[in-house]
């Protein structure tokens, strides 16, 4: 089978069983399709740390999910969207909760993420 072939197939499965294919993915060759996030995920913390120290740190709040609602699977995709981790990994935020979903994060960020989770079903609290 090309690579062509395989993309070909790839673009008419449903979001739902592209899910599952890289959740399969990840656990038969132990690897996460969020390998690639750490770098822009380790370089935020980073640039938050300066903003943190200027304002005194009284400036960042944590989201903290207390339920994923109904639409369990939409809210594991906006956590996916929004954290750079792996499907596994935010199905084990979703299932065990309250679970601390973004940590020291600016004001305005946090009610970003928390207007995106609760659009998706998600009960959210910010601390």
């Amino acid at each position: 089978m090309a690579k062509e072939d395989i993309l070909q197939q790839i673009e008419e499965m449903s979001v739902k069983d592209l899910a599952e294919l890289v959740e399969m993915i990840e656990e038969r060759f132990n690897v996460s399709a969020a390998m690639a996030a750490p770098v822009a995920v380790a370089a935020a913390p980073a640039a938050g740390g300066g903003d943190g120290d200027a304002g005194g740190g009284a400036e960042t709040l944590k989201v903290v999910m207390t339920s994923a609602g109904q639409k369990k699977i939409q809210v594991i995709k906006e956590i996916k969207e929004i954290t750079g981790k792996g499907l596994k990994e935010c199905k084990e935020l979703a299932d065990s909760l309250p679970a601390t979903i973004k940590e020291d994060v600016s004001p305005d960020e946090a009610t970003s993420i928390k207007e995106k989770l609760e659009a998706a079903g998600a009960e959210i609290e910010l601390q």
